[in-house]
């Protein structure tokens, strides 16, 4: 059977206060948050807009979601990699792999966030 679309398609990051995680992402990447509550967990859903590239997901705190930076990596496209982690570091991040080329792939970095999650920047070469 061939997929008819890319194999991820939304994705949930693991939060213990929603509304410090709610901040931090807005004051890295200035996104705008949606609320709701699905199955008693409280999420918050990052922006999507259709017909661009990439996926979307949420911050999501629940009985069953626990921070972590042993588990999956979510890579996060910023146009500069360099002002995007310092804004996470001024927001409580700790650098976990410094800003690497990855050549013809562009740029890639990780952070521990605010509730303890290991996040990605990826920037593609201009």
């Amino acid at each position: 059977m061939k997929n008819k679309s890319n194999p991820v398609v939304y994705f949930e990051i693991p939060v213990t206060d929603i509304e410090r995680a709610m901040q931090f992402y807005t004051a890295v990447f200035n996104f705008d948050f949606e609320r709701d509550t699905i199955h008693d967990n409280e999420m918050a859903f990052f922006p999507l807009t259709e017909g661009n590239n990439g996926i979307t997901g949420a911050l999501a705190k629940g009985e069953i979601y626990n921070p972590t930076i042993n588990g999956t990596l979510i890579y996060f496209n910023t146009e500069d990699i360099e002002e995007t982690l310092n804004l996470a570091l001024q927001n409580g991040a700790e650098v976990l792999f410094p800003i690497t080329s990855n050549g013809e792939y562009g740029s890639v970095a990780e952070f521990k966030d605010c509730e303890g999650n290991r996040i990605a920047l990826h920037m593609a070469n201009k």
